[in-house]
């Protein structure tokens, strides 16, 4: 963008890495090669299917699938491995020997199953329980350290273990301040006192204080990467428009639905001379302003209350960021919102966001790191049915972190 009239100053993870490298420093030939004798590949040499066209392969090499299919497969549950894994991320510790015992001396695989679930349930019971759960959403929402700060964690802890709707996050229209003891494990009802609508965390005081920036679109990319799981362009046109720029223009919206030079604002979110600024600036410039309205302290205004980049940092105004009297505020195109609780009702329908929620889940059951940060995230096909039994309980936080943990994903190795 450029401003205008002055210059702009898996726990799978281990094992299958490890497989991964074996396969890959491997030769499609297998043999001696001291001896120089090879002998041909086998479909079970998956390198073959990695590395060679499939007329040199096998021909029964396209029916087992590729490598990742066969180490997948070739994958065993060990419920007492998985119990260690579980007890640590669910309560800090490691299980005890009798749990273990619990587990290893259950009669055959379905009272294996039985007994490690039992457990699972027991850990999700406990306060060492709450407490882990605290520590996941400060890491989530990247937040915490004071109690202002920690009023948005405490919040989706509080949910999560009283098995709320994960919905509730963006919806919910009071006691979106809670309080919590980490001795006691005792939530306490509270106000959020920042004024303004009420909408989860979308209108909480810390986030709004934590992440106040120029046009507020520090909020904006927060609510995007903390619950879509994916950086800005939100939304990505299949069939891109060239804007007369070194690069064609690829969001949904109409290229001038957002400010520019020629609409009268102050910074051009349509120029095109270095980059596309539109492709990002189409879905950011439409959320942005609902965000714009708290001030530095989180407080809510009756006017916008964030600066702009330009000299003297002047407020912002509703023309920097659409053109007047032809855009409304909107969370996707075509799913209009004019406030906040608007934009929370959109998001709660939205199927990106309730799968952001699962793949959150699957990524600190297995150990991974953040999802935007360092593109680590579990396989869609991995989390399928997740998702699909998260939609159906009406988006149950407690029972979704219990699916995962008891599944065979989790539970193979």
């Amino acid at each position: 963008m450029k401003l205008n009239k002055q210059p702009r100053s898996p726990r799978i993870s281990v094992l299958f890495y490890a497989a991964a490298v074996s396969l890959a420093v491997s030769a499609c030939t297998t043999g001696d090669p001291g001896t120089g004798t090879e002998t041909s590949p086998t479909c079970g040499d998956a390198v073959c299917q990695a590395e060679e066209s499939e007329a040199t392969c096998p021909a029964d090499c396209a029916a087992t699938g590729d490598q990742w299919d066969q180490t997948l497969a070739a994958r065993v549950t060990d419920y007492n491995l998985a119990l260690r894994i579980a007890s640590l991320r669910l309560t800090g510790k490691l299980p005890t020997f009798d749990e273990i015992t619990a587990v290893s001396s259950a009669a055959g695989d379905a009272g294996k199953k039985t007994a490690y679930a039992a457990l699972i349930t027991k850990y999700m019971a406990t306060l060492d329980f709450k407490n882990e759960m605290l520590a996941f959403w400060r890491d989530t929402f990247k937040q915490g350290g004071s109690a202002l700060l920690d009023t948005a964690p405490t919040l989706a802890a509080k949910i999560s273990i009283e098995n709320g709707s994960y919905m509730d996050l963006f919806t919910l229209n009071a006691g979106n301040c809670p309080t919590y003891n980490a001795t006691t494990g005792v939530f306490t009802a509270g106000e959020c006192g920042n004024g303004g609508p009420k909408a989860g965390v979308l209108t909480n005081p810390g986030v709004m204080t934590q992440f106040f920036s120029n046009f507020a679109f520090r909020r904006t990319r927060w609510v995007q990467e903390t619950f879509v799981c994916t950086a800005f362009p939100a939304e990505v046109s299949a069939v891109p428009t060239d804007v007369g720029g070194a690069a064609p223009y690829t969001g949904v919206w109409a290229f001038d639905s957002i400010a520019g030079s020629a609409s009268g604002g102050r910074v051009d979110f349509l120029d095109t001379q270095a980059t596309i600024c539109a492709n990002c600036h189409s879905s950011i410039n439409h959320i942005a302003p609902l965000f714009a309205n708290y001030d530095i302290n989180g407080a809510f205004q009756t006017t916008i209350s964030v600066p702009t980049p330009l000299t003297g940092a002047p407020p912002a105004v509703l023309l920097d960021y659409l053109p007047v009297g032809k855009q409304q505020t909107a969370w996707r195109n075509g799913k209009l919102a004019a406030d906040l609780p608007a934009l929370g009702a959109q998001m709660a329908q939205d199927p990106e966001v309730a799968a952001c929620g699962v793949a959150r889940v699957w990524n600190w059951a297995l150990g991974k790191t953040d999802i935007v940060d360092t593109l680590q995230q579990v396989p869609s096909t991995t989390i399928q049915a997740q998702i699909t039994a998260f939609t159906q309980s009406g988006f149950k936080l407690k029972d979704l972190i219990f699916a995962v943990y008891t599944s065979d994903d989790f539970t193979k190795f």
